[in-house]
């Protein structure tokens, strides 16, 4: 056996132990920026969450008051309706969780001064009659990372809202 084999055969017969212990290492290096990463992705994942949540509690309120005008004119059961889409039953805590509104609208009204109104009269009210009612709801909620990241402010407002018209009855 020449000197360039056994050099060879030495290296290749290194002790296992050795590459373990090195893995072990760079495991530990390793782990709490992938830690971190998971811990990004779930606020990430959380916040769309909460956002589809809030657009689909306003969708909720609207289509509940959509009904009819005896519906529409009821914005506490509108404001339930949201509240038990985003899955809080009592409505004094849906309040100051979930803080929905909800308004009602006719075209035929230009004296109701609410901006919303306004804007669903210059909108909406373009093609419809005069009589025509439409329920606005809004709602918002506040989501809380979980951690403070650097730059990334901690707390968000998320808000929805949803424009439906009143089914003429």
């Amino acid at each position: 056996m020449n000197r360039a084999s056994a050099s060879l055969c030495g290296r290749q017969r290194r002790p296992l132990h050795h590459a373990l212990g090195q893995s072990a290492v760079e495991f530990a290096l390793i782990l709490p920026v992938l830690a971190l990463l998971l811990v990004v992705i779930a606020d990430f994942g959380r916040v769309f969450f909460v956002s589809v949540a809030v657009n689909n509690a306003a969708r909720a309120g609207a289509q509940y008051g959509s009904q009819s005008n005896t519906t529409a004119a009821d914005s506490t059961s509108i404001e339930q309706a949201a509240c038990n889409d985003y899955g809080i039953s009592t409505l004094a805590t849906c309040l100051t969780i979930l803080n929905p509104t909800a308004t009602q609208c006719t075209c035929g009204n230009p004296s109701n001064s609410d901006p919303a109104c306004s804007r669903i009269s210059s909108t909406y009210c373009k093609d419809a009659s005069t009589q025509a009612n439409y329920v606005l709801v809004n709602t918002s909620a506040t989501f809380n990372t979980i951690l403070t990241y650097p730059g990334v402010p901690s707390s968000v407002t998320l808000s929805g809202q949803a424009i439906m018209q009143v089914e003429e009855q």
